[in-house]
């Protein structure tokens, strides 16, 4: 009889999470964001146009963002389900993309980063921003830790080094903007 109960809960847990992904996409359209890049028709791969399609070089930020959010939750919440530690992982990533979309965040980011040009996410991106940070955490349940570990560092120097920037380098720019980083990421 267990098992009908834990596919109830499991129906139950995706419900939320759909729903979770849902809101997220209307919350975003109704602040203002498109729900497509403007330039043009939809693509899997953004290149140079950054946080504009399905996935770009800020992609690996945010599966990163899942490893953290596994270990964070394995250690203060391991008590939970796994899906339970995942709904929560992806209302933190959900509203962080929310957040990300305001013109707070959107004025700072032009202030104190090389992305003087930026004007928020596509809803098609922020959502799958999330889909990646989900991805990441799934990763990180089953990967050894090392193997974890090792992949976040090569995902923070691959973006660094193809785009000069990532998650590292974003969340110290945003907290404590540094103009050797600035002049760094602007190619000098």
């Amino acid at each position: 009889m267990s098992g009908g109960r834990q596919g109830g809960n499991d129906i139950a847990v995706l419900a939320i999470g759909l729903a979770l992904f849902a809101a997220t996409a209307v919350t975003l359209a109704a602040m203002g964001q498109p729900w497509i890049a403007p330039s043009g028709p939809m693509r899997f791969w953004g290149g140079d146009e950054h946080s504009q399609h399905i996935i770009d070089w800020y992609t690996p930020s945010h599966i990163v963002h899942g490893f953290f959010f596994y270990f964070i939750l394995w250690l203060v919440a391991r008590q939970r389900s796994l899906g339970i530690r995942a709904l929560i992982a992806v209302l933190i990533e959900a509203a962080w993309e929310i957040i990300e979309n305001t013109p707070w965040i959107i004025n700072r980011y032009r202030e104190v980063t090389v992305s003087a040009d930026y004007v928020g996410d596509t809803v098609l991106n922020s959502v799958f921003d999330v889909v990646a940070m989900l991805v990441g955490f799934v990763l990180a349940a089953r990967l050894p830790v090392w193997l974890s570990i090792l992949l976040a560092i090569v995902l923070e120097l691959a973006a660094a080094w193809a785009v000069r920037d990532n998650l590292t380098l974003n969340v110290i720019m945003l907290i404590y903007p540094s103009d050797a980083i600035l002049a760094w990421q602007a190619g000098g």
